[in-house]
């Protein structure tokens, strides 16, 4: 009794896809353990030959080729999980060719040479044909396999009229084949068509489940890169300010370092909120520190239009502040700049913010930081364009109402 909740159990552990594939696998399994008995039972009528030699023949035969035709199954599924376009082999092809057709002569023997023609004959090479079709309805295509099914009838109208059979009923026997293998084949093919569907569908969402973990480590990146840019850039102003004023004798170090304490102590926060993920940028702050730190660091800034920040919608107040950040971190970092200036502006169709410094700006093109700034945007619906202007460097961002 415990073995039944133990199967239970591994049943459930197991994703559809792979219960997709067991149920196609045992599938086949189960119509090639059918086809010895089933082979038997249909040329028993017209059995005609005495002895024992050709029934144990036929028994091997069936057998051997029921096991053949589990095997290039096998093969097959195996196959197209690593490489869906992989066929069967010559060699693979050979063996069951091989197994099923000494079968079919074993078969054809021992119910052909009687008085009357029996439809046993040409129905023992339509199931052997069946099952070696069945096998290849794994890896080949619909069209070969009507065309191995015509094959398989053409055969079997050939020894029925070897074994005495009219042309007509002869004919018509094979064409009855034909067309029964063709639908076998069709069941079977479209089987495997619905595994290989899954299976897709099951690759796809390891690849979007792949994509969204890249898009969050992107994300996060850009994060971290637009939390710690700016305040490392002013850290390192800071530093080699206090160096300087210390080399120099005088005062003025000891409060630029109680700065760059101010600033790392900051800049844990913001990393902590970043990990958390509940950080939000405000423009007004954003505004407020941009000026700050640029003065800290020697270069007048001008800020306007910043009375006007609580008129702008929540949303694009977070974008613009990732705005800020940038472009104040590229004025520290890249620029060499005396002055900045930093504009909001607003009009029907949205809010503009324009940071302007009289610097070199980037040596070349832009950058990561710049690169998931316009990403973030364009995300929000705005745009961001950024270059060299006719002194100095600009960026400007438009968000739309």
């Amino acid at each position: 009794m415990s073995a039944v909740p133990t199967v239970s159990r591994w049943w459930r552990t197991r994703t559809d896809p792979q219960r997709i594939e067991l149920y196609t696998r045992w599938s086949y399994y189960a119509a090639y353990l059918g086809l010895p008995p089933l082979l038997l039972f249909a040329v028993a009528p017209g059995w005609s030959a005495s002895g024992l030699v050709l029934p144990l023949l036929l028994v091997v035969g069936t057998v051997a080729t029921a096991l053949a035709c589990t095997w290039l199954t096998r093969a097959g599924l195996d196959a197209r999980a690593a490489a869906p376009a992989s066929m069967p082999t010559a060699g693979q092809l050979a063996v069951v060719g091989t197994v099923a057709g000494l079968t079919a002569v074993v078969a054809v023997a021992a119910v052909t040479g009687g008085p009357e023609p029996t439809p046993s004959a040409p129905g023992a090479v339509g199931m052997l044909g069946g099952a070696v079709l069945m096998a290849l309805s794994v890896t080949w295509s619909m069209r070969r396999l009507t065309w191995a099914s015509l094959g398989c009838g053409a055969l079997a109208t050939g020894v029925a009229l070897v074994d005495g059979a009219l042309p007509g009923p002869a004919v018509a026997s094979g064409v009855a084949i034909a067309i029964a293998l063709v639908a076998v084949a069709s069941a079977f093919r479209f089987t495997v068509w619905i595994l290989e569907v899954v299976q897709e569908m099951d690759r796809t969402r390891g690849v979007q489940l792949q994509l969204a973990v890249a898009e969050e480590r992107l994300r996060f990146a850009r994060d971290l890169h637009d939390v710690m840019g700016r305040n490392l850039s002013a850290i390192a102003v800071k530093s080699q300010l206090a160096a300087e004023l210390t080399r120099r004798g005088r005062d003025g170090a000891a409060e630029e370092m109680d700065g760059v304490g101010s600033l790392a102590e900051s800049s844990l926060r913001e990393v902590r909120e970043v990990v958390r993920g509940y950080r939000a940028t405000d423009l007004a702050s954003e505004l407020a520190g941009a000026r700050s730190v640029l003065r800290s660091a020697g270069v007048t800034t001008t800020v306007t239009g910043e009375d006007d920040v609580a008129a702008v919608p929540a949303a694009t107040q977070e974008l613009l502040g990732w705005v800020v950040r940038e472009a104040v971190t590229n004025v520290l970092r890249h620029s060499s700049a005396g002055r900045c200036d930093i504009t909001l502006t607003q009009d029907p169709g949205g809010t503009i913010l324009t940071v302007h410094d009289d610097g070199a700006g980037a040596p070349t093109g832009w950058g990561n930081g710049l690169t998931g700034l316009a990403e973030r945007l364009a995300a929000g619906g705005g745009r961001l364009e950024a270059g060299p202007a006719d002194t100095g460097f600009t960026v400007r961002a438009g968000v739309p109402a």
